[in-house]
C-alpha cells in the first residue's frame, strides 16, 4: 500500500507539473499542448466562458499556481490528505467545464476523471510513507 500511495502522489503532482510546464513553454512545441501561455488562457476562455475575458488571466494564474503548490506538497508528503482532496476537486472542476463546454470525448481522452478519482482515493490513504508529515508527526509525539 506504501509503494501505491507514493505513485499515486507522484502521478498526480507530476502530471501538474507537466501541464504547469507546458503553458509555461517549457516543453518543446512538438510535444505540447498548449505551448505558451496566450495559448493556455485562449483555452482557459473556452473552458470558462462565462468568466469575462479581463478575468481570464487571473483565473489562468489562479489555476496555475495552484497545480504549482499542490504539486510540491504532494511530492514532499505535507498534508497529503488535504492536497489530494483540492487536487480531486480541482480536477473534476476541469473535467466538468471540458465536458459543459468542449464535450466529454476529451475528458476521456485524457483521463481527467480518472485523475480526480485517483486523488481523492489518495486522500483517503493514512499510513505515511516518505512524506514530511511523517516527520512532523515523529517529531511531535517526541515532544509529549
Amino acid at each position: 500500500m506504501k509503494i501505491i500511495k507514493l505513485f499515486l502522489r507522484l502521478a498526480i503532482a507530476f502530471g501538474f507539473l507537466s501541464a504547469s510546464a507546458d503553458r509555461l513553454g517549457m516543453w518543446p512545441k512538438e510535444s505540447s499542448a498548449w505551448g505558451n501561455w496566450d495559448s493556455f488562457l485562449e483555452y482557459t476562455q473556452v473552458l470558462n466562458p462565462w468568466v469575462p475575458d479581463t478575468l481570464i488571466p487571473t483565473v489562468g494564474t489562479i489555476a496555475t499556481a495552484a497545480e504549482i503548490i499542490f504539486a510540491i506538497f504532494l511530492i514532499i508528503g505535507f498534508k497529503t490528505e488535504l492536497f489530494a482532496k483540492l487536487s480531486g476537486i480541482l480536477l473534476l472542476i476541469f473535467a466538468l467545464s471540458m465536458t459543459f463546454t468542449i464535450g466529454i470525448k476529451s475528458v476521456f481522452d485524457y483521463s481527467v476523471f480518472t485523475a480526480s478519482a485517483a486523488a481523492f482515493a489518495l486522500s483517503f490513504l493514512k499510513e505515511k510513507y516518505l512524506e514530511v508529515d511523517l516527520l512532523i508527526a515523529k517529531a511531535n509525539k517526541s515532544k509529549v
